[in-house]
């Protein structure tokens, strides 16, 4: 078993124990299809975009979705928004599967789950004031009220995720990166959600505007009982701020744990040389530390390797197993195997990892 030298960090928020998910992901699959140029496109292909992704969030909790650009991270939580239409699966909220939902039926749903997006600049309309952009969602599921009451409401969000009421006129271009963000957060609260999808919301912001982003993200947790899914690929902001990871690969995902449990004791290969790759504030232990070296590229989501999908870069499946054991890579997809302490991992030989 693999032991990374990484300095541990209490969230302080703990998730509601002992209770019923609110929500709930089984078996989730998304296929996009591929088709041919020219006049007559046929369809020669489907991306395997998301592949059989099953998980739990918890009422308070934070999880974290990890993994490679090109992992399914986005679509995974576009899907469970119901934005973007599952091939099969079930995404259960309320009791209900939002899979089945007609688009009238989803609508007043919308109101508790809401998304962050990650680019904050694409996502705000340009021709719109940041008061009207705050207020549309509340106009659109009528909480608007008369004009006096909606712009009350308006500045008590503004003022709630750290801006300026009094910029409100103002429109998004006038605004920075960081301010830009907060505005589409003030966006996603104004509904009161209970669930949020936050994808990669600190990404395009400099280093030194994350924490303040991140800050607010856990405020506003704490003060209104929120639940986070949260997409990145940054290991050092999911370690900060999730009490839960699903490592992502190629569509699948290879590895849950709780966020500790993850960074201390990882099983998958992939998680490993994720976390190898995570610069350690001791220069020291940095110059000695061994870490795991993936080659090759990400093979295509078109047509993926038969089998365990990581075998094509794993490092042990190159140097430490024999035939026998490649053929097993080579023809049967692993399961998520229970490890104890909520620690799953999909590895046919993750009990006897080593770095290379």
């Amino acid at each position: 078993m693999t032991t990374v030298d990484i300095p541990t960090q209490s969230t302080g928020r703990e998730p509601t124990s002992n209770a019923a998910p609110v929500l709930s992901v089984r078996n989730l699959v998304k296929h996009f299809p591929v088709r041919s140029k020219g006049v007559i496109r046929r369809r020669v292909g489907e991306v395997h975009a998301v592949c059989d992704v099953s998980f739990d969030l918890m009422p308070h909790e934070t999880l974290g979705l990890v993994g490679e650009s090109g992992c399914g991270k986005t679509t995974t939580g576009r899907l469970v928004l119901n934005l973007v239409d599952a091939t099969s699966g079930e995404i259960t909220y309320a009791g209900k599967d939002l899979t089945k939902l007609s688009s009238g039926a989803m609508r007043p749903l919308r109101r508790d789950l809401q998304i962050v997006f990650q680019d904050p600049f694409a996502s705000l309309d340009p021709r719109m004031t940041v008061n009207e952009i705050v207020a549309e969602p509340l106009r659109i599921h009528g909480l608007y009220g008369n004009s006096s009451d909606g712009q009350k409401k308006v500045r008590e969000l503004l003022r709630q995720v750290g801006l300026n009421p009094e910029h409100g006129n103002r429109y998004a271009h006038e605004f920075s990166g960081g301010q830009r963000q907060r505005v589409g957060i003030a966006r996603a609260l104004a509904l009161r959600p209970k669930v949020l999808v936050l994808d990669e919301p600190v990404s395009a912001l400099d280093v030194s505007i994350q924490a303040g982003v991140i800050n607010l993200l856990e405020d506003l947790q704490t003060e209104l009982g929120l639940s986070f899914l949260f997409i990145s690929h940054d290991l050092s902001v999911i370690r900060h701020i999730a009490h839960r990871v699903a490592v992502m690969y190629l569509g699948r995902i290879v590895e849950t744990a709780p966020v500790e449990e993850l960074f201390t004791k990882a099983a998958h290969p992939y998680t490993q040389a994720l976390i190898s790759a995570i610069p350690l504030p001791d220069p020291q232990k940095e110059r000695t530390r061994q870490r795991v070296l993936l080659t090759g590229e990400v093979p295509s989501p078109v047509n993926p390797p038969s089998g365990c999908r990581f075998r094509t870069r794993c490092p042990k499946f190159a140097n430490q197993l024999s035939e026998n054991e490649k053929q097993k890579c080579v023809n049967e997809l692993p399961a998520l195997i229970d490890r104890g302490q909520g620690h799953q991992a999909a590895c046919h030989f993750a009990e006897a990892l080593k770095l290379v």
